[in-house]
């Protein structure tokens, strides 16, 4: 129930976050959103298969794995941001 709501408020920000910016500085944003969504999705499926795992350190691995990727993503929209104020 959580993710809905967050993905709908993330699309909305996105939104308010495009008015005004150069097509370049929205090319930057679009692919850094998608790349992040990619990211986030994949870490998601790493922390449901830790979930389902009996393996305690096997678990504890696909969870470092998924961090790994969440922060990632988060480096990626940082950079992404970076670049977008640069282009101003």
């Amino acid at each position: 129930m959580k993710s809905p709501i967050l993905l709908l408020a993330v699309f909305g920000l996105v939104a308010l976050a495009g008015c005004g910016k150069s097509p370049e500085a929205q090319s930057v944003a679009n692919n850094a959103d998608m790349l992040q969504e990619a990211l986030d999705a994949q870490a998601d499926n790493l922390e449901a298969m830790a979930d389902n795992s009996a393996n305690a350190a096997a678990a504890a691995m696909i969870e470092n794995q998924a961090d790994a990727l969440k922060q990632a993503s988060d480096n990626v929209g940082e950079a992404a941001d970076a670049t977008i104020d640069n282009m101003r």
